[in-house]
């Protein structure tokens, strides 16, 4: 199988999304099958890619503007260009993203290739052209229930869309070998807890629920940190056409302040943009408090691959996630007071209930695993490739 990944920015900055397909990608490549990246924009993942693709080739735009001519004759000078790109008898072509979806469309249709869609988003509004295109797509992939059926209301058809959760590489994400020493590392004392968020720096996460669940937590006599690692969403002013970076530091600027009005300034800490997996292996908690539809966060199954139990909003894929006795890691969407219960009942869990680290780690193996997820990926995936095949 040959698969034709189109990508907007290969960025390990901006959320999961990008990083999700590197890993397929490179789980497929590892298997034996060729990949061949199109990007629009760089970013620090793409010389992981080169390690193991067959082509790189960069794409000036994967629509166009009906509004900017030079943005059209972009688009046109790329389809043009279709013919340079390798297409072998099993190829496919795979977006990752809505918005490559029409340059996928003319690319699939061009060279008679099967199309596939990767949607890792809920359903959102969408322009003319990349409705037209989306509609066209021969197979859906979703991350999570949820998320399908959001798709599903926007009209798309049933029997076209397949689900297939998030993963985390358990080698990767794993407990640490010798926990007192790396919390001796971060100078965090014996006798603290620490509570985590890892993920974007946006309003959508909820992040305000969580400094007032912790500031709530600390009311109640409890020795704790909260954590904070992660980078703003870069802000784009619509009418001005540019990105406003100042929007960031303001946001964060908030954040800061209500943490000091809840009388935990000095306990909340931000930590940017880091590796996430000595964060998930020194808390004793990690939170994803969001209060949109969060499609299948890969917090989620990281955190508890490591070992570190997860509390969650009950909202989105997050359930899909956080079923049987993990239930109970579930409170209601921005609510501090319900965020500040499940925290008081979880974070003393290494002296009351020791075992339940190694049941987090063991759910997430069990059910989602990376190996899964590229065993599921390569079935559907090769299934696409087999039906051009027989047809050529």
């Amino acid at each position: 199988m040959h698969l034709i990944a189109l990508e907007q920015e290969p960025t390990s900055l901006r959320g999961g999304q990008e990083r999700n397909l590197l890993e397929i990608c490179r789980g497929l490549a590892e298997r034996g099958h060729k990949v061949t990246l199109l990007y629009e924009r760089e970013g620090n993942l793409l010389d992981q890619y080169r390690e193991f693709c067959d082509s790189i080739l960069h794409i000036d735009a994967y629509g166009f503007d009906r509004r900017k001519p030079k943005n059209i004759l972009q688009f046109v000078r790329n389809v043009v260009g279709i013919g340079k790109i390798p297409v072998y008898d099993d190829s496919i072509v795979f977006s990752n993203v809505c918005h490559t979806v029409t340059f996928g469309y003319a690319l699939s249709r061009l060279r008679g290739l099967p199309f596939v869609c990767y949607f890792q988003i809920p359903a959102c509004e969408l322009n003319r052209q990349i409705r037209f295109a989306l509609n066209r797509v021969d197979r859906y992939i979703t991350v999570s229930h949820q998320t399908k059926r959001s798709w599903l209301e926007y009209g798309l058809p049933d029997s076209k869309i397949e689900v297939i959760q998030n993963a985390a590489d358990p080698n990767k994400f794993r407990p640490a070998d010798d926990l007192a020493a790396l919390r001796t590392q971060w100078g965090i004392p014996e006798t603290t807890r620490i509570v985590s968020f890892v993920g974007r720096i946006d309003q959508e996460k909820g992040i305000e629920s969580l400094i007032k669940a912790f500031g709530l937590l600390h009311q109640q006599g409890t020795d704790a940190q909260l954590l904070i690692a992660g980078k703003p969403v870069l802000h784009y002013d619509v009418e001005k056409g540019v990105e406003c970076p100042d929007a960031c530091d303001r946001y964060v600027q908030s954040l800061k302040q209500l943490a000091s009005k809840n009388g935990v300034g000095d306990r909340v800490k931000f930590l940017g943009y880091t590796d996430p997996v000595p964060v998930y292996q020194i808390s004793d908690v990690n939170v994803v408090c969001s209060v949109w539809e969060e499609p299948f966060a890969r917090v989620i199954v990281e955190s508890m691959s490591c070992g570190t139990p997860l509390i969650g909003s009950r909202i989105g894929g997050t359930v899909e996630a956080l079923t049987g006795e993990f239930e109970r890691g579930l409170f209601t969407p921005g609510d501090e007071q319900d965020l500040a219960r499940c925290l008081a009942e979880t974070i003393q869990w290494r002296e009351h209930e020791p075992e339940l680290g190694a049941k987090y780690r063991e759910h997430s193996i069990q059910h989602f695993s990376l190996e899964r997820l590229i065993d599921d990926f390569e079935v559907t995936l090769s299934k696409m490739a087999q039906k051009t095949s027989v047809a050529a």
